[in-house]
């Protein structure tokens, strides 16, 4: 959270760390159609049906094996995802950051949205996984999985000019937090009244 909020200053004040935003973003961005690919995987249109067939598949498993509540985790996911544009609009009309130079004019780059999105969604659906594999290489792949996604979306947004870096990161910042309290909250939803968590 402080390194959101840092971050959030230096856009609003313009600090000196936009210099170095914008000399990194003038290095690393080669427009093309690879990044064009990989930015296009935080699309709401992909993230979101990803998420939710996950949600409706642990709804699912959760239900057959008797757990209580088995409809909370699932739920919380899809409530999350739904969060994120309700925390990244406001975010981006407040600070009105400029594009880079590949993007026609305008405001609203910061934070991005759709690295938001795909940490979010692509993590809310490992997260509600992992309880359910046993086989540690069944957890690594969906673990790898999300953390491919997530770092292949962030770079094509960079890469193709969509984002500067700086928005970018504090994306990661914001997922961080959403995801953490999510986390939280499935902990106890997946917690037997009285007992402890499953």
């Amino acid at each position: 959270m402080a390194l959101l909020t840092l971050l959030t200053w230096q856009v609003l004040a313009d600090g000196p760390l936009l210099r170095v935003d914008a000399r990194l973003s003038r290095a690393l961005v080669r427009p093309g159609r690879p990044a064009e690919l990989l930015s296009d995987l935080g699309n709401v249109q992909v993230a979101v049906p990803v998420l939710a067939l996950c949600a409706g598949w642990a709804a699912w498993r959760y239900r057959a094996t008797g757990t209580d509540r088995w409809w909370g985790p699932p739920g919380a996911a899809l409530l999350l995802i739904a969060l994120v544009p309700a925390v990244v609009v406001p975010l981006k009309n407040w600070t009105a950051r400029p594009g880079t130079p590949a993007v026609p004019p305008g405001t609203g780059y910061y934070p991005s949205g759709h690295t938001a999105t795909a940490l979010v969604a692509y993590g809310a659906a490992a997260l509600l996984l992992l309880p359910l594999l046993t086989a540690r290489w069944a957890r690594a792949a969906v673990l790898t999985g999300w953390l491919a996604l997530t770092l292949g979306v962030s770079f094509g947004l960079v890469r193709r000019g969509y984002h500067w870096p700086v928005d970018v990161v504090a994306s990661w910042c914001l997922g961080a937090v959403l995801l953490t309290v999510f986390a939280r909250v499935v902990r106890r939803l997946r917690r037997p009244e009285g007992g402890t968590p499953r």
